[in-house]
This record gives structure tokens, C-alpha cells and sequence, in this order.
């Protein structure tokens, strides 16, 4: 308990581990939960029904658990995930989840959540995301793994973004993005493979031309999304394994849009 600042205010029903540090002035609820390594630095509240992991750090200002800014909400008492080794910068906003939906908000693990950035209720975010100042996403948002969201961009209630895509900054989204697409502007469109990233996470040559020959399928070919997912899966079936998985996250994506894709 010496590492909780004498000014803070932790409820005595929080479960927070004998190694964690609670900065100067930050306040935290009787139904949190906060494991090992993790510091939550001065003026932070951290509210409702609140899982957080090992090794997080958070800067001052957050609010992190606040009931969701949702007019259907009646108190019921909905949940905030937070894995482990997650940072999270100054003036974030997490909000828990609703009752019309899975009832929690997530984020996974090994995330860079920069200052300003809202995730508002049951959104679902991945692993090794960066989200850049000012990223908004709004309720019901699902974000795969290693997204990179670009400072100020902002994504409508419902939409999906596929594994390392990649969002400019600015970008207004509306609709659903498949895995590896970079995109930009307002409203959003799409111009190409996220290349740089892909390279940067090893993927082999082999692996980028295949995900850029699925990438033309869809938006090159002029196909209908129905034509291009009977092409996708022809690709698939003809591409060595390391390959064909990635078509097929991208196939699959297709399947799953609900808002229909950027495009």
C-alpha cells in the first residue's frame, strides 16, 4: 500500500496488487480490478466494473470504466477489459458496455493509446494497436490486431476494421474495412496494401504479393463482393499455406461485413 500516494482514493473493495503504484489525486472504484506492474499515474479515475491486467501505465487524466454515453443505458452493471502491457496517454475516455450488445468493452494487449482517444461501449479492440491523438470510435466497434489509427480519424457505431489495416489521418469511416487495407480521407477510400506495416511484421514477399493480388480481387477487378469471394477462395486454394490464410482472413471478412466495405 506505499506505493498508493497519500491523496488518492481507492476504495477498500478495489482489488488492486501489492505492486501497484496509484498516482497523486486519482480516484478508484469499489469494483476494480487491477493486477500486477500496472501504474496509474495522478488525477486518473477509474470506475465501474473494471478488469485491468499486468503492466499497464496510465497518464494523468483518463477517465477509464464511466458508465457508456449511451441514452439506453439504466445502470446495469456492464464491464471494461483491459489486458496487459497497454499504454494509455493523457485525457482517454473507456467506457463500459451496454446490455443491447456483449455487455464489455475490451482491449487486448500490448497496445499505444495516445492522448485524447475515445473508446466508447462494447467497442472490441485487438492486440498491438496505435492509436494516434484524437482517434474517436464510437459504440459497437470491432478493431483487429495491429490497426493503426491515424490522429483525428473517426469510426461510426457498428463498423469492423480488419488485422493491420491501416486509417489516415483525418479519415471519416463509415463502413467496414478489410484486413491489410491502407485508407484515408472523407469520406474514406481506399488506396491500396498496408505494405510499410507488413514488411515492418515479417511478413515474407511471398505473403504481401498474395495479399495484394486478393486486395485487386476486390477492388481492381470489378467484380461484384459475391464474385470476389468465389475469386478470393479459387486464389486461396491455389496459394501455398503460409499464403493462403492470409486470403482467407480476407475472404472471411466479406463475409462477416455488416455496414458493407470501404470500397
Amino acid at each position: 500500500m506505499s506505493k498508493i500516494h497519500a491523496t488518492a482514493i481507492v476504495d477498500p473493495k478495489a482489488e488492486l496488487d501489492s505492486s501497484v503504484e496509484v498516482g497523486p489525486y486519482s480516484v478508484i472504484g469499489p469494483n476494480v480490478r487491477i493486477g500486477s506492474g500496472t501504474v496509474v499515474g495522478p488525477h486518473v479515475v477509474i470506475e465501474g466494473h473494471t478488469s485491468i491486467g499486468c503492466d499497464n501505465k496510465f497518464f494523468q487524466f483518463s477517465s477509464i470504466g464511466a458508465a457508456p454515453q449511451d441514452k439506453k443505458w439504466s445502470g446495469e452493471p456492464t464491464r471494461l477489459e483491459i489486458g496487459d502491457r497497454n499504454t494509455i496517454r493523457e485525457f482517454c475516455t473507456f467506457n463500459t458496455g451496454t446490455v443491447q450488445d456483449k455487455g464489455v468493452t475490451t482491449l487486448g494487449h500490448d497496445n499505444w493509446i495516445s492522448a485524447y482517444v475515445h473508446l466508447a461501449h462494447d467497442c472490441q479492440v485487438g492486440s498491438n494497436t496505435i492509436f494516434s491523438n484524437n482517434a474517436q470510435i464510437a459504440g459497437h466497434v470491432e478493431i483487429g490486431d495491429w490497426v493503426i489509427m491515424s490522429g483525428f480519424a473517426n469510426v461510426h457505431q457498428f463498423c469492423k476494421i480488419g488485422a493491420h489495416a491501416f486509417v489516415g489521418m483525418s479519415t471519416s469511416l463509415t463502413q467496414d474495412v478489410p484486413p491489410f487495407v491502407l485508407l484515408n480521407g472523407n469520406p474514406a477510400q481506399a488506396h491500396g496494401v498496408n505494405i510499410e506495416g507488413l514488411k515492418r511484421r515479417g511478413f515474407t514477399r511471398e505473403q504481401i504479393n498474395g495479399i495484394r493480388t486478393a486486395y485487386k480481387l476486390i477492388y481492381r477487378s470489378g467484380l461484384t463482393l459475391e464474385e470476389a469471394k468465389a475469386a478470393l477462395l479459387a486464389e486461396e486454394e491455389a496459394s501455398p499455406a503460409a499464403v493462403a490464410e492470409h486470403i482467407r482472413s480476407m475472404r472471411e471478412f466479406l463475409g462477416v461485413a455488416s455496414r458493407g466495405i470501404v470500397r
